[in-house]
Formats: structure tokens, sequence, C-alpha cells
């Protein structure tokens, strides 16, 4: 291991090469004359996601306004994908914090250029939105995309020209036919009006239409490929796409890219596609049939009168098929017939009951005949679609189309049906976002070289609340922003109906939530998981994000601890989530002057969040996998979609202030003991330090019993060897020997140390800054991860350098590294680097890439991931990144985890302990799956 003693100059040097090289791999998109409206995918560059649902992709250096959308016209259904950019909220002020990142910024710029490329966090540019209309209201349709204006581009975009020839000379033409002026969209505002990507029958039965209507010329892409192109791209960059869904139970499914290929692809339209996909742009279809979602719709119309595919979707709820259904025991006297396996309950023959009893339809009740024609359908399909695949050798099969929508009896059956026929050795999946492959496939055709390639760290979904969603229905008219979100949310509040789910943005006449409508469930009866409503939701694009390089197992990491899917350890979250809301609620309101203002946000924020959690206690896989880390991490989004940006920044602040008083006295403690005593001290203040967390009700009890020193003087008396999880001498060991000595043995330092900072006050300064103060005097250079965006009383990378910088007052070792690392902003100018400066190694600040209180390492900032290739030590520290995330997870470099146990649940679940135990897990580089003394 190189000794990195002699730092400064020479490793920016270092660092700004790697960087440069890093830079370099990422080159620029080819140029084009594309004359469509295009998105600029520059700085995507595969270099390194996460945040919606159905979802929004973020284009960073997408700075103009541009609208892209791509459509499916199917014979039942219009499906529509849609790209807008994420708006950046109008900013009147800069905060202190803001001014000196700018300065931060300027003065790295040596070494650490490369890294922020894009230009501060949160880094969004632009989302994937996902509609559908019955074909029968393709004027709704019209009237969504000419109220979002989709149909017009941006003029004057660099690169980017609004209308290309054929679109022009379309135009042209149709002008000099005398054509009335109305039929071609006029340009307004230097906008003009583009090329449409559209697949499906549709889009060639509509295109003079949309051409009438909206001036667009549709780009035909082909069907086939836009639904394999599509299904490509979601089991590939969504994590949590494919599911299975038996006897009422979904699973997800975690997909091995390298064995994805090849799976048989079962796409329930009007009709039914069976394709076979072989890998990325190879496939077949190799069957179908006639018997699909229309031969349900109109058969289900004719013999029941229901006017939409939901309410026939809702009757079958409700159904029993026996009454028309001819079974096994109806034969054979209420006997199965098990000598070839057949039980009495098993439909020998669909609607055969009816041949032999002299009846008319009306006779029958509605509900039965729906539900004999659905499993007559899904069966037929089931078993055509596995006979096919037992043709090809093909083990995975995945159903998708909008005959499926979510309804838990289709899938179930669709499910029964493929396990009866292999005898278990095959299963069917399904799709979340099942009816939108073809319209996302087209979107895709735009840009053959940007986003078909992305995959699943660079894609987030999120939920955010739309409109009031009552009854089954969304109310209201579109919002369109806060103020009138706020508004229809607290209309209901007044007449005492409770908002009962989110729902995203939508337009009257639209479907809600990622397009899809809910049953309408009159009765009540509907299962929750009938619709796929709020299963589906904006899909974020963020290409800054990246796999951590450091994960020792990345196909099988799992970032929570806590196990979810048991409901008692479930609904014990959300009713904590449930009751630390007035607590958090009074302080969001507090961050912001306590304005009229804030306390409206405050109450919306409160009663979103709480419909957020009543949809996961009614149906835990409503958003995906759910982890507490992605509940924390609801909270803190929920938080920011009603502009509360940092609920907890006086408080932060005003502990750092504390903290910062007697750093000079506990610095001069550490230097006053011995090495071995040193170490153990510097790992128990860290542990101390811990205790303070916002997050945690016992530890915001203790405040109220004295002042931050004091509750940090008690936290560090108290702690008592051994802690509940005690490797200290393996770590101390490592650090200096054996011996508990320097000197009694030659020991090489860690290269580089990331350090994952948890909470400000007490925690940073007193805890892992000394920590880090230790490890630079040692040689090894270090770098403090902190949140990109605020979550409770977390530090963020953009505070770091200022706490740093006060820090360094009074410790000359953390002036010196922090100069050499570009952290110090007003100390010293650019040629302020001496000889005592680069005799130190490099100190520095970089973002984790999220804004939760835990960290997920399949999604981490461009600049983490760069600079984590050469750490060879990290040390998780606070309880969301060491225990309720990561504590199992295993990492090629040695890792030490501190935590103070700060819920006495997960301290009997995880550690068989009490409250306020301690946690100090070391494990070496690729420590195996044994615990060393737990």
């Amino acid at each position: 291991m190189a000794d990195s003693s002699s730092v400064g100059p020479a490793a920016q040097e270092e660092w700004s090469s790697v960087l440069s090289a890093e830079a370099a791999t990422r080159a620029p998109p080819p140029p084009t004359t594309i004359t469509r409206p295009l998105l600029d995918l520059s700085g995507a560059a595969i270099g390194g996601s996460k945040e919606d649902h159905n979802p929004t992709i973020v284009l960073p250096n997408q700075s103009a306004e541009v609208s892209h959308f791509a459509i499916d016209l199917g014979g039942s259904l219009i499906k529509l994908v849609y790209f807008s950019r994420a708006q950046q909220e109008a900013k009147t002020t800069t905060t202190e914090a803001e001014s000196n990142k700018k300065k931060l910024e300027q003065k790295r710029s040596g070494f650490l250029a490369g890294l922020r490329r894009h230009g501060g966090f949160p880094i969004l540019g632009g989302r994937l939105h996902f509609v559908k209309f019955e074909s029968s209201k393709l004027n709704d349709c019209l009237a969504f995309i000419k109220s979002k204006r989709l149909h017009r581009c941006s003029k004057g975009i660099e690169g980017v020209e609004a209308l290309g020839p054929t679109a022009t000379a379309a135009a042209g033409k149709s002008s000099n036919s005398g054509s009335s002026p109305t039929t071609t969209m006029p340009e307004k505002n230097g906008e003009k009006n583009g090329v449409i990507k559209a697949t499906g029958g549709g889009a060639f039965k509509y295109a003079e239409l949309f051409k009438e209507k909206l001036g667009v010329t549709f780009d035909k892409e082909d069907e086939m490929q836009c639904l394999v192109s599509g299904a490509n791209f979601l089991l590939r960059a969504i994590r949590d796409e494919a599911f299975t869904h038996l006897e009422g139970h979904k699973q997800f499914v975690q997909l091995d890219q390298n064995e994805l290929f090849p799976y048989l692809l079962v796409n329930i339209g009007s009709g039914v596609s069976m394709i076979k996909v072989d890998e990325e742009g190879q496939y077949e279809r190799v069957s179908g049939t006639n018997v699909g979602g229309g031969t349900f719709w109109g058969l289900g119309k004719l013999l029941t009168k229901c006017k939409s595919f939901d309410e026939i979707l809702e009757l079958s709820q409700g159904g029993d098929n026996s009454a028309v259904d001819m079974l096994v025991g109806d034969i054979y006297g209420g006997l199965d017939y098990s000598k070839i396996g057949l039980s009495a309950s098993t439909i020998a023959s669909s609607f055969g009951k009816v041949i032999a009893e002299n009846k008319d339809l009306s006779d029958y009740r509605k509900e039965d005949i729906v539900l004999s024609l659905l499993r007559m359908i899904s069966y037929n399909i089931g078993q055509v679609a596995y006979l096919n695949a037992l043709r090809y050798g093909l083990k995975r099969i995945f159903f998708s189309g909008f005959f499926i929508r979510g309804h838990a009896y289709t899938m179930d059956t669709m499910s029964f049906a493929i396990r009866f026929w292999s005898k278990g050795d095959a299963q069917a999946m399904f799709l979340r976002h099942e009816g939108f492959l073809g319209a996302l496939g087209a979107f895709l055709s735009y840009d053959k070289y940007g986003l078909a390639n992305l995959t699943s760290h660079q894609c987030v979904e999120r939920f955010p609340m739309g409109a009031p969603y009552v009854g089954g229905e969304v109310h209201g008219p579109p919002i369109r922003d806060l103020n009138e979100k706020i508004t229809w949310m607290e209309k209901f509040m007044q007449k005492g109906i409770e908002i009962t789910a989110p729902i995203p943005i939508s337009l009257p006449g639209t479907t809600g939530l990622g397009g899809f409508e809910r049953p309408l469930a009159r009765s009540g009866s509907l299962r929750s998981d009938s619709s796929a409503a709020l299963n589906v939701g904006v899909l974020h694009l963020d290409p800054s994000l990246e796999p951590f390089p450091l994960l020792a197992d990345p196909k099988n990491y799992e970032p929570n601890t806590v196990d979810l899917s048991d409901q008692s350890e479930r609904e014990y979250w959300l009713r904590i989530l449930f009751g630390n809301l007035p607590d958090l609620v009074e302080k969001a309101v507090a961050s912001e002057g306590g304005t009229d203002d804030a306390r409206r946000r405050g109450d919306a924020f409160a009663r979103a969040f709480k419909a957020h959690l009543a949809r996961l206690r009614e149906e835990p896989a409503a958003y995906g996998k759910l982890g507490l880390a992605n509940l924390l991490e609801m909270r803190e989004e929920c938080l920011r979609e009603f502009h509360f940006h940092d609920v907890y920044m006086a408080i932060k602040e005003r502990e750092n202030e504390a903290a910062l008083t007697v750093l000079p006295d506990l610095l001069a403690e550490l230097d006053s003991l011995e090495p071995a005593a040193r170490m153990l001290a510097l790992i128990e203040g860290v542990l101390a330090a811990n205790i303070f967390d916002w997050g945690s009700r016992a530890c915001v009890e203790l405040y109220h019993s004295g002042t931050i020193i004091e509750i940090y003087r008690m936290s560090r008396n108290k702690m008592k060897r051994p802690l509940r999880v005690d490797n200290f001498e393996a770590f101390q060991k490592k650090f200096i020997g054996s011996g508990g000595n320097e000197g009694s043995e030659k020991l090489v330092p860690h290269k580089r140390a990331l350090l994952f900072v948890d909470n400000s006050g007490a925690d940073v300064v007193l805890g892992m800054l000394p920590l880090a103060r230790e490890l630079l005097r040692r040689g090894t250079e270090v770098v403090l991860v902190a949140n990109s965006l605020p979550a409770i009383n977390d530090v963020t990378a953009v505070e770091l350098p200022a706490i740093v910088a006060a820090a360094a007052k009074h410790c000359d070792t953390l002036r010196r590294a922090a100069t050499a690392g570009g952290l110090l902003v007003d100390v010293v100018g650019d040629d302020g680097l001496s000889e005592d400066v680069a005799a130190v190694p490099v100190l520095t600040v970089v973002e984790n890439g999220c804004g939760s209180p835990c960290i997920d390492f399949r999604q981490v900032s461009s600049e983490l991931a760069v600079i984590a290739q050469d750490a060879d030590l990290m040390v998780l520290e606070g309880m969301g990144r060491a225990l309720h995330t990561n504590y199992n997870a295993r990492f090629q470099c040695d890792v030490l985890k501190l935590a103070m146990v700060k819920n006495q649940r997960l301290a009997e679940q995880l550690l068989n302990g009490s409250i306020y135990d301690c946690v100090c897990r070391y494990e070496p580089a690729n420590y195996g799956s044994s615990a060393l003394a737990n």
C-alpha cells in the first residue's frame, strides 16, 4: 500500500488526472441532424438513480423547455408516454451555505471539477409520465396533448431544430393546396410543431387526424419492436418492475441482468402476441391468438351492457363461475378425477352448465357470466403461453398489456394456469408498466444512443400527491401548483372526507396516477390490489447516480436490514411514523417562521403523508418492494413536495455552534492520551455523540433534561464495555498494532478513508471530526461523505465545509488537510499551499447522492463512486446507515460500523439488546459470512 503522507499539490494532480480520465470515457453524443424535438443527453453519459413511481426521467443537462411524447394507438386503448422538464423552484435569496458552496466549488476546481459536473444538487432534469385513454375518447387525448403543449417544442435550442424536412414539406404542401390555415398549428412564442413517434394500428388510422388537430406528423415505429424495446428497458432500468402474483400474494422478482435472455413476452391487448426475445434487438413473434382483451371486453359488453372495461372487471369480483361453468365435479358426482390429477373444482367446460339449463340470459347473474368469461380467456392465454415456452425451452414468461390492468384475479388466473400446465417448473411474471411497453419503446426510439442504455441505478420512481383521491375517483381540476393542490385538499377535509390515497397530477378526462383508472368499487368489495393506479408513478432519470464500486456482492446486495414483509414489523414502523408526525409538522411550520402559509403547507404535508402510510398499510407492495429505508425516504420527499426543504436547519446551526465551543478542550484531552487509550476514546466519542438524533423520540425526550454538552458527557460516562457488538480490539490491531502502542510494529496506514457522517452538532463535531483528524495524522486521506439533501438533522455536503472551517481554527492538522482538499474558502489564496500543507493528506467532502437518513449503495453520486475506487477503509456511522441499512452488507475494503441503537424494538430484534446499546462492528476487506464477535 503506497504511503500517502506526502500529499498536497501532488494529490491534487493525481485526483485531477483520475477525474480527467474518467470524464474522457464519457464521450459526448454523436452529432446529429435529426429534426425533431431532441432531449439533451450530454452529461447523461453513462458514468456513474432513483426518484418517482412509473418513472419520471431526469436529464440533468436538459436546460430548455423541450417536450417530447410518443403514443401507442391500440384498438382498445391509447397509451401516451411524455417527457416534461423538472421545474426548479424560483429562488429570490441566496443562503450563506449556497454562497459558500459557490466559493468552495471554485476553490476545489483544481482536482474535483470533473466530479460535480452537473452543477449542484438535487439533480433533476426531466421526467417520463404515463397516461392512457380509451380509444373511444380520442378527443380527450387530443385535448390533453394540447393542454400540456406536448406537440410543441422550444425554438433556438442549440443543435436542435423543431421541425424536420418531412414535417416542413408536409406543412408547405398543405398550405399550397389551399387548406385552411388552421390545419397546421401556427408558431407561437418561438415554438414549432414537430414529428411525433407513434406505434400501433392507430398510427396509420389517425395520422391525418393528428395532423389536422395538432399539426404534427407521425414517425411510425414498428409495433413489435416497440414492445420488445420497452420491455427490455423496463426490465433493465426499473428494479421492482417484474413481480409474481399467486393466491393474492405479490412478490417482486430481482432479475439477474446477465440471465435475462431469452424470455417469452406475452402481450395481451385486443389480441395476443407471443414474442420470443433472445437478446437486445433480437426477437421473433412465435405465436399469438385472437382471443384476448378485446374478446373479453366485447363479449362482456354484449352480455352485461357494461360501458367500460373496468366496470366489467369489477363485476367479476362478485361472481361465482360455477353457476355457468361445467366443473369436473358436475360430471363425476362431486368427486375429483384423481387418476389424471383433476380436482372436482376444475373447469371442464366454460359456460358448459348453460347447455343443460332452460334459462335465458336474464336469468343468470352478470357477475357469474363475467367471471366465467374472465377465467376462460385467461386460462386459454396462459396455456398457449406455456406451450410456446415449452416449445422453445423458456423458463421466464412475462405478461403485459392492458387486459391485465393490475387486476388481482386476472393475474392469479394466469399464474395458476402456468403453474398447472408446467407442474410448477415455470412461473408467470407481470410488469408494473404493463400497458405502456409500446409507447415507451416508441419514445426510446427518439434517441438510439442514450436512454436505451440506462440501467436501474439511474432510474428513480416517486409518488407525489396530485389531486385528492376519494371514493375510487380523482376529484378536482388539474393541479398545477402547490397552492392549488393544498386548496383542494383543504376542501375535502372541511367536508370531513379523509383523503385515502395520493394521486399525481392529472387533467379531467385522464385517468389519474400513471394513467390508470381505479375501478368504481361502488360496493367497496374490490380487492385493494385490483387497481394498478398507485403501482405506477413518475420515472425520474438521473445519469449522475452510479452503483457503489466497493460492494462485495452487488448482485445480492439488499440495503434494508428490517424486513417489512412481516406484518407485525411493518405495522410497528407505520405506527412509529404516524406517531412522530405531529412533532415533525410542528417543527416544519416553525422552520418557516410559523406563518399562515407554513401552517397550510404543514397540514397538507401531514394529510399527504398519512395517505401514503394508509395506502401502504392497505397494500404494502403498492410502491414496489417495501423497506424501512423506503418509508424514511418517502417522508423526506413528501416534506420537499410541500416546500419544506430543511426542517431542522435552525436546530442544526444551534447544535453545531454549541459543539464547536467545546471542541478545543476535547482535542486537548485526546492528545494527552496514549495511542491505545486515545483510539478507544475516539470510538466511544463517536458512539456517545451519535445520541443526538432528532429522528428518535427517545432521544428527543432526553434533550429536555440538559444541554448538548451535558448530554454528550452523560453518554460518554455511561459507555461500558463490552459493547453489545464489540470488535474494537480487532480494529485497534489493524489501526495501531497488536501492542496497542505506536511503534510496536510497523503498520501501513490506510490510503483513503470514506467517513459516512450522520447528524449535525455533537455527532459530527465531537465524534467524526476527531476520528478524521486521527486518520489524517496517521497519513490517511479522509473523505467526509454526507447527504446531498437534508433529512431530519443529518448534516449535508453543503454544510460540512463551514463546519470543517470552524473546527480548523482550533486544529492545525484539520486546517492544513482541509486547505489541501480545497475545503477552506477564505483561509488562504491559490498560492497559499505551503510546505506544511503538503505534509498532510487531503481532507475533502463529497455528497452521497441521496436525501434520506439511510443509504442505498445501489445508487450513489458519481463523485462518490469515483473517489471510492481507491478507498480501503469505510466508516458507516449512525443508526440509519449502519443498522437500518447495510448492517449485513459486505464490502471489498475494511469497514467499521458505529452506531448507538435508539429504538427499543430494533435493539431487541437485531441485537437482542436494549435501547442505547452500542455497535462497534469491524469487518476486514471481503469479510465472510461469519460474525467476528456478536
